[in-house]
């Protein structure tokens, strides 16, 4: 088939798009109430905002919330307004769930590397989703997303490379046992994103 007989990518409408936000924030809200009840981060701002709700009297939520503020810019000059405006609105929801999760559902028990591994798919998978809508969680999302654009890497690759660093800065707040689980739940959230995450495969646009 020539690309002159393609079809044209389907458009999203504004339904899609909005059962697309509520979904993907929602599971990776949980994502992130399972490594938060079994004392683990992960990577990216939300790694970030883990340390700021370990360290300081801030909530996850808030402390996540704040540090996105800066990368809307980024956002706005190389993605788009509309781009911009659905993750500042995704940012906005997990932030929002995130924090309501702790009073909504309660892990009595939980295995650390259970919750690193399912954490992780989650949280691959909500990406996913948000991708594949043009939004994005913010922050290294958004320099992620820009270096794919831009230069084709693999945003995988890159996200796994930032989000070893952050977990490695981890040290001050985590002991080692509990940041080798959450390196695993990394590694697992990566490699969702670089199995499925490939130009051209997904061609629907919002």
């Amino acid at each position: 088939m020539s690309l002159e007989t393609l079809p044209a990518p389907e458009q999203h409408s504004w339904l899609e798009d909005v059962q697309a936000l509520l979904s993907a924030t929602l599971l990776i809200a949980l994502a992130i109430n399972l490594y938060k009840g079994a004392g683990l981060l992960t990577g990216g701002t939300a790694g970030l905002g883990f340390l700021l709700s370990y360290l300081t009297p801030l909530s996850f939520g808030v402390g996540y919330f704040l540090i996105n503020l800066p990368f809307y810019v980024l956002a706005w000059r190389r993605m788009g307004w509309r781009f911009t405006l659905r993750t500042l609105c995704a940012v906005s929801l997990v932030a929002l769930f995130a924090d309501l999760g702790s009073r909504w559902v309660r892990f009595e028990a939980l295995q650390p590397l259970y919750a690193a591994v399912l954490g992780g798919i989650l949280m691959g998978i909500g990406m996913l989703i948000l991708f594949r809508h043009r939004a994005s969680l913010g922050g290294v999302n958004l320099l992620v997303l820009y270096l794919q654009d831009r230069h084709g890497w693999r945003a995988g690759k890159v996200q796994m490379a930032i989000d070893c660093l952050i977990l490695l800065a981890a040290l001050a707040a985590l002991s080692w046992q509990a940041i080798g689980i959450s390196v695993l739940g990394a590694v697992v959230l990566n490699l969702v994103l670089a199995f499925n995450h490939k130009a051209g495969r997904y061609t629907a646009i919002s």
